[in-house]
């Protein structure tokens, strides 16, 4: 749950319309808020980094204090604001207020700096921005709304983790007070490291896989074996990893007389109705219809 200290006398903290607290991601909190027209003030200080993505199909005023920076003027529907952490601030909204918030720990953040891109992580430092346009940080903010209303749970963490790395890493280059020096690494993961992750996929379909897990087999930070596996293997290793608990479900489904809600937890699906989507994105059929096939 994310930390907000609000002045006693400011307005009630608005309720999410979606939120990933209850999908327990990690290491984002992303959350959708919809509020309708009329001023709405906010006073709040987080512990984590945050970003804000305009959802609102018509252009409001926005009035923003973020330490001892203002600014006044509209936000329209992807303009992105950004605040660093443990900052003071605050916002008062006109017309219809529709936008995703996302809160990163600030210790991710230095995680990544000096895994990814070898940056001192006791020198990270954001830069407040207000209403930005970045068409790949809008990107990346949109497919975490979309896994958000998903609600995979175990499915979709190995994607969130991936999604957030990526995050992060937007951040550091674009709107870091410090320049980062990208690590570069080619060729793929190499025969021999592919294999033991397949085993190990393999090993823990019915578990959840983190991609930090994966990532320290390969001895290299997370956000770099995303971009390598895919490189291996042509999919990214949320997709392969899909992939292999659609294709332990078709051999259960064949092989066993367990009920599909059994086989769905035994491949690392949380729910029967979380199988079903998976497997007909894969397969384009139902768990039921491959059965009697």
């Amino acid at each position: 749950m994310a930390n907000r200290v609000q002045a006693s006398n400011a307005p009630p903290i608005p309720t999410p319309i979606a939120s990933s607290q209850a999908l327990d991601w990690q290491p984002l909190l992303v959350e959708e808020f919809q509020q309708p027209p009329g001023g709405t003030e906010v006073l709040e200080a987080w512990t984590g980094h945050t970003i804000a993505l305009c959802l609102a199909p018509r252009p409001h005023r926005i009035q923003q204090v973020v330490g001892d920076r203002r600014y006044t003027g509209l936000y329209s529907k992807g303009d992105i604001s950004i605040t660093p952490a443990d900052i003071p601030a605050s916002y008062r909204a006109e017309g219809d207020d529709h936008y995703l918030h996302v809160q990163i720990p600030a210790q991710f953040l230095q995680s990544v700096a000096q895994q990814a891109l070898e940056l001192d992580p006791d020198r990270v430092e954001l830069m407040t921005e207000f209403r930005v346009r970045d068409p790949q940080l809008e990107q990346t903010l949109m497919l975490l709304r979309a896994e958000l209303h998903k609600g995979g749970g175990w499915v979709g963490r190995l994607y969130v983790e991936s999604l957030a790395n990526v995050l992060a890493v937007n951040l550091l280059r674009e709107y870091s007070s410090t320049q980062p020096r990208v690590v570069q690494y080619a060729g793929g993961l190499g025969d021999r490291k592919i294999l033991q992750i397949s085993d190990y996929i393999h090993a823990h379909l019915d578990q959840e896989i983190k991609l930090a897990d994966l990532a320290n087999l390969a001895g290299i930070s997370p956000y770099h074996f995303s971009r390598l596996f895919k490189q291996s293997l042509g999919i990214s290793p949320h997709q392969y990893l899909l992939q292999q608990r659609v294709e332990r479900a078709k051999q259960l489904l064949k092989s066993s007389k367990s009920a599909i809600a059994e086989i769905a937890l035994q491949c690392g699906f949380n729910s029967q109705s979380h199988l079903g989507k998976a497997f007909r994105e894969v397969t384009g059929m139902t768990p039921s219809d491959y059965r009697r096939n």
